[in-house]
């Protein structure tokens, strides 16, 4: 007697996260999508080989990972078609000396490009940003797509208060599964972490640290991405990246609601106007649902605005540039 298989005649529809670049925050994000069963993937690059090899070696670990997504790579955004989230990873990335603010011109041609096809492949997709500078690069992709504001997001919000989360963690010596910590503002220099927000198990971290501890945390914060480039010589930061990436992309597919800071457009709420800038926000399927608006100190609303007039700086000096 002979067993046989019959493969499905009809797929049934599985969620799907397209990732364009397959760099190394590209390539960590399609692992933990796939390996966290949470979607299948489409791995998207202009490299001839590079997403193909990469999905390929992903694929070849599923029996091991205990899981069937599917992980595809391609050099076509046809294959894009009918995802429900798409992320764009692809730019280039820092080197030592160099800002995010220093990526804004040759990072504003790929991510432009990259959210024109989004939206004539995946017009039902929410769009999530990575690329750097983020803030400005998520405003271009929503002016590029010419989708509705709430369904672009830019992922920094949740790096940057991991980033917080894990420097207070090491200095208490306690576990980061206890520490919340929350970070505002643009995804530089200028990011407003807030220790009044931040608790450990409840507790405010005003209450467990001196002034001067703090400030020397709230400065590693700001300097989180560049302390890494410097150490690594050759690129920047990647699984906490991926990590955050992932939260927002689980809360939307899985529909989940959660509250996360993230670079959302902002039409008069903290006193801001059209600009992507880090708030809480209330993710879901429909990408932001609503935006949280914390009652903020007179420093703390300065910091933000100081941080918001850098944004605007920077959207200034891209139209100037492509004009």
């Amino acid at each position: 007697m002979s067993l046989h298989i019959t493969p499905p005649q009809v797929e049934c529809k599985t969620p799907l996260v397209a990732i364009i670049g397959s760099g190394n925050v590209g390539s960590a994000l399609a692992q933990r999508v796939a390996e966290k069963n949470l979607a299948d993937v489409v791995l998207l690059d202009i490299a001839a080989g590079r997403p193909q090899g990469i999905a390929l070696d992903l694929m070849e670990a599923r029996g091991v990972e205990r899981h069937d997504r599917k992980i595809t790579g391609s050099m076509d955004y046809a294959d894009i078609a009918g995802a429900d989230a798409v992320v764009i990873t692809a730019g280039r990335p820092r080197t030592p000396g160099m800002s995010r603010d220093d990526l804004l011109r040759v990072n504003a041609e790929i991510v432009s490009g990259a959210a024109r096809q989004v939206i004539a492949h995946a017009p039902d997709a929410v769009l999530i940003v990575v690329t750097n500078p983020l803030d400005v690069m998520t405003h271009l992709a929503w002016k590029a797509s010419g989708l509705p504001a709430q369904r672009v997001i830019g992922m920094a919000g949740i790096l940057d208060s991991a980033r917080f989360q894990t420097f207070i963690a090491m200095e208490l010596g306690v576990s980061s599964v206890d520490v919340s910590a929350i970070v505002l503002g643009g995804h530089g220099d200028l990011m407003v972490p807030l220790p009044r927000y931040s608790t450990v198990n409840g507790i405010p971290i005003t209450d467990l640290m001196d002034a001067a501890t703090i400030e020397r945390l709230v400065e590693r914060t700001r300097n989180g991405g560049a302390e890494i480039v410097e150490l690594l010589q050759t690129g920047g930061a990647f699984y906490a990246p991926a990590s955050s990436t992932y939260v927002m992309l689980e809360s939307i597919l899985l529909n989940r609601s959660r509250i996360v800071p993230a670079a959302a457009y902002l039409a008069g709420q903290y006193g801001l106007h059209d600009l992507f800038i880090g708030v809480p926000v209330r993710l879901s399927c429909r990408g932001v649902e609503s935006i949280l608006e914390l009652v903020l100190t007179d420093q703390e609303r300065l910091a933000l605005q100081q941080s918001a007039q850098s944004i605007q700086k920077s959207l200034s000096q891209l139209a100037a540039l492509t004009s």
